[in-house]
């Protein structure tokens, strides 16, 4: 059973995770970085649950989250590399679960959902 979701409030499958939290009733959280900080701009006040770092962008953000969490996945195409990178490495030096879904190997229509 989730008791809760964590995430970094990014663009993607962060909020996507948020927005099915929100519709089942799962509570949510996480860290932001300062100024509520996404790659497309400052996130929407309608997600209330989340908590302002003041300083350290997104490293901090991230770390803060895998220790508040307990365990990270992690959807992308390829290797990571960057924050998706970072958060392998900060998962292992905490000892957090860490799952990567290689979409690049997992096809939508592998599970039922077309492209």
């Amino acid at each position: 059973m989730i008791k809760k979701v964590i995430s970094g409030g990014q663009t993607g499958t962060d909020i996507a995770g948020v927005d099915a939290a929100m519709s089942c009733g799962v509570p949510y959280g996480g860290w932001l970085p300062k100024g509520r900080k996404t790659e497309k701009g400052p996130l929407s006040r309608r997600y209330t649950e989340f908590q302002i770092m003041n300083r350290g962008g997104y490293p901090k953000r991230t770390e803060q989250n895998i220790i508040d969490s307990d365990g990270t996945v992690v959807f992308s195409f390829g290797t990571l590399t960057g924050g998706s990178a970072l958060t392998r490495r900060l998962c292992q030096k905490y000892g957090r679960p860490f799952l990567y879904v290689d979409l690049n190997v997992i096809k939508l229509t592998e599970c039922g959902l077309k492209k």
